[in-house]
């Protein structure tokens, strides 16, 4: 396997970089000349999919699934394969419902139909613990999760979410700041910050399997990135969770996107053609690899097109054009005797060559930087349901990431240059497997296990206003992280619910990295509008994987390398309410107190919570596992789910983030922002005769505080000619002004009469007020002063997507 990996990663992302491209421009081709053949006399669609049991995945057969707004159309049922199909549909958004003997009924709102692509939708259904009264629930609604053995601060979205609302840039990660407890104030990359913690405490995860930071202009050790590479297009509805998650998630102590790509249609041939100024130039097609199986394939590919951004006159914080473009698809057996096998994967590169920009923007003059990133991310999966209560899954796959820099700053004058020179690649092994089983209607059980095996290769030099290079990085090491987990979800009465799981992780690069933690979740129905629910999780994660291995400059000795686990201890309590099928209250009140923290030998403000606040690399050394940190606060969403053409969200969290570091006492962390808040709201106004088309409004307000940073010391600059800081007493001790952002966004959705095709026109305007949100301070010796920089200003984003 690792032969193979590294068979892969060389020929695809090192020899021939331009074999994205030709791939590309492949797609792009048959995206350009397919539509216009595709002519339909009676143009409808159809929803399509399979029922499956939520804890099991057996298909439900004689399940009725029916449209509720429609009751001119029978019921149909579910074969012994579970499909069903609702043909001849004209485009617009439909409720489904689905019932069947001895399991909860399942309510599916807001299912849109476009003419130019069949709708799957494939749905869960949960069993009855005991004969009830009749109950409607919404199958993986954002009431909850898609994974059940979560009991809190867990919320699934959809892609038509991330799509639809305004300044997303159809990016999951800055979909999820839209949520309670979530601050992503930085326009110029997409970092989660979950209840104050850093964005380094975040997981990602696809179809299972964990996976590098999957983002274009990634840095080392950071989740984040100025694009993303996932392709909304490509993705199913997914998980976010933001605290207290269910035991087969570990090594993270902040949060997890637990993300999945679709499968391609299995039945006919489908194709989509999207042009967007951040996303780029994008063809995808999907369609079925043979007719006598339900196999599949789906792939995309992207490439920029930021350079009409300055051809329009648009900033984007730097006159030097930025250049990515990704390669994305799955390819599905289907079912077949072994189970069904997927092979998917993310392919990415990206570079940008900064000689400058404007004073205060994001990046200021005179600054040189040439930035070359590459992303491999290849896995395969494989399920083989064993009987009606029992499945296994498995998970085989490669991460490698490859980050090159070279930079050059220097003040106004440029009278103090610095120089850097750096190379990162990371490369990981991983394997899993966990097996399933449903012993009966309240009882069910999951065990698995995962194996990673890391290699770091790390270069970094730097010199200042001399010929001589400090080395601060040469070497090549390697470490494997081993985790395994039991979870088990018990109905204790048919009102109250209990999650109860655990999980073991170690890693082999020292002997102080262990870790057992227990996870505890409880859920009370309180009739069947409300309930009450209450979890705790004891999580670990290991330092990013530089950290370990940084030297005292121009010295051979890895001073990190006994660093242990960061540790977290996450205390929830929420209450939820839903008076009616489209409202919806949530307030949960959490506390997190995190130990370990690795801080200076020396006393000191130091602490790793801080990482990931700046984009420069942590090069810190000889830290030890004593500090500590907090995290507390109240979160309130009241959401309005779409109906009657329109949807509103209010999401507000309050909140304190606190740390120790060797000096032992509490600073604020650089994220605590004390406030965010959100609000959102969507309308849609049906058009044309047969009200096929529609006009859409999105709004967007975001309002949050200011991050923590400590203030520059600009006296001490003067003399040492660079940014100095002050003393640790004011470590983080001043905060930016309050962060604001309003967003407009309009769209129209065109469904042909005639053809199979469907057209999507939108303009996204992102900051329309133009307020100078505050991005960092520096020292410019040129002008002996402090310099502002701010993040970016008024930002149109014009997307057109076909679909035929």
């Amino acid at each position: 396997m690792r032969r193979l990996a590294r068979f892969v990663i060389h020929n695809v992302l090192h020899v021939d970089q331009h074999k994205l491209q030709n791939i590309g421009k492949i797609l792009l081709l048959l995206a350009f000349t397919l539509p216009f053949s595709v002519v339909a006399q009676n143009n409808k669609q159809t929803i399509r999919g399979i029922v499956i049991d939520k804890l099991s995945l057996a298909p439900i057969s004689g399940a009725s699934v029916r449209l509720v707004n429609d009751t001119l159309k029978d019921a149909v049922l579910t074969d012994k394969e579970g499909k069903y199909v609702l043909a001849s549909l004209t485009p617009g958004r439909y409720e489904i419902s689905v019932t069947n003997e001895g399991y909860k009924d399942a309510y599916i709102p807001n299912v849109i139909v476009t003419s130019g692509k069949e709708t799957i939708l494939d749905i869960s259904v949960e069993e009855r613990f005991k004969r009830l009264n009749e109950v409607v629930i919404r199958a993986n609604g954002k009431s909850g999760a898609i994974n059940k053995l979560a009991t809190v601060s867990a919320r699934t979205f959809s892609m038509e979410e991330v799509n639809r609302y305004a300044g997303g840039r159809s990016d999951p990660a800055r979909l999820v700041a839209n949520f309670a407890g979530v601050s992503a104030p930085d326009d110029s990359r997409n970092d989660i910050v979950i209840r104050g913690n850093s964005p380094v405490g975040v997981q990602w995860r696809i179809d299972g399997m964990n996976v590098t930071n999957p983002n274009h202009f990634a840095t080392v050790g950071t989740t984040g990135g100025a694009v993303s590479a996932l392709n909304t297009n490509m993705l199913r509805s997914s998980d976010f969770f933001t605290s207290a998650f269910p035991a087969e998630y570990g090594n993270a102590i902040a949060g997890v996107f637990d993300l999945g790509f679709r499968n391609g249609n299995a039945e006919k041939r489908e194709h989509t053609l999207q042009l967007g100024l951040v996303t780029g130039l994008e063809g995808m097609t999907e369609g079925p690899i043979s007719k006598n199986s339900n196999a599949s394939y789906l792939v995309a590919y992207r490439q920029s097109v930021a350079f009409l951004a300055s051809t329009f006159g648009i900033n984007i914080g730097t006159a030097a054009t930025p250049s990515y473009k990704d390669l994305s698809f799955k390819v599905n057996s289907g079912t077949t005797r072994l189970g069904t096998f997927s092979l998917f994967g993310i392919l990415a590169n990206s570079s940008i060559a900064i000689t400058g920009g404007k004073t205060g923007s994001l990046y200021a003059p005179p600054d040189n930087t040439d930035l070359n990133s590459a992303i491999g991310i290849i896995g395969i999966k494989h399920v083989k349901i064993l009987n009606r209560n029992s499945y296994i899954s498995s998970s085989l796959g490669v991460n490698y990431s490859k980050n090159t820099q070279e930079q050059s700053s220097a003040d106004s004058n440029n009278t103090s240059r610095l120089i850097e020179d750096e190379q990162v690649i990371q490369t990981a092994y991983v394997a899993s497997v966990a097996y399933n089983t449903k012993v009966n209607s309240r009882l069910f059980f999951k065990f698995g296990i995962q194996d990673q095996l890391i290699n770091m290769d790390l270069y970094y030099r730097l010199r200042r206003n001399t010929p001589d290079w400090m080395q601060i990085w040469d070497n090549n090491n390697s470490t494997h992280l081993a985790q395994a987990y039991a979870h088990m979800k018990y109905n204790i009465t048919d009102k109250l619910m209990a999650n109860l799981g655990i999980q073991a992780q170690k890693l082999f690069l020292n002997s102080n990295s262990t870790a057992v933690e227990p996870r505890i979740g409880l859920k009370y129905d309180v009739g069947n509008k409300s309930s009450f629910s209450v979890g705790f999780g004891l999580h670990s994660q290991m330092q990013p994987v530089n950290i370990y291995f940084n030297q005292i400059q121009n010295a051979t000795t890895n001073t990190n390398k006994d660093l242990g686990f960061t540790k977290s201890q996450h205390y929830v309590l929420g209450y939820d309410w839903q008076p009616s099928k489209d409202w919806r209250m949530k307030v949960e009140l959490y506390y997190q107190y995190l130990y370990n923290v690795p801080v200076d030998s020396f006393e000191s403000s130091y602490s790793m919570l801080n990482t990931g606040s700046s984009f420069k690399p942590d090069l810190s050394v000889n830290l030890i596992n004593e500090g500590t940190g907090r995290n507390y606060g109240a979160e309130l969403t009241v959401e309005k789910f779409f109906s009657k053409g329109y949807y509103g969200l209010f999401t507000s969290s309050i909140y304190e983030s606190k740390y120790k570091g060797s000096d032992g006492v509490e600073h604020n962390t650089a994220f605590n922002g004390n406030y965010v808040y959100n609000i959102l709201v969507g309308k849609e106004i049906r058009t044309g005769k047969d009200k096929r088309n529609k006009l859409t409004t999105d709004i967007k307000f975001t309002n949050a505080g200011g991050r923590h940073f400590t203030p520059i010391d600009l006296a001490a600059s003067q003399i040492a000619g660079n940014t100095v800081l002050k003393s640790s007493d004011y470590a983080y001790s001043s905060s930016y002004d309050d962060y604001m952002r309003l967003d407009f966004k309009i769209g129209y959705v065109l469904n042909s009469k005639s053809r199979k095709l469907s057209q999507t026109f939108s303009l996204d305007l992102q900051n329309v007020t133009n307020n100078d949100n505050v991005f960092s301070q520096s020292y410019d010796n040129g002008s002996r002063s402090i310099n502002t920089t701010y993040q970016l200003g008024f930002f149109p984003n014009f997307i057109y997507k076909l679909q035929f």
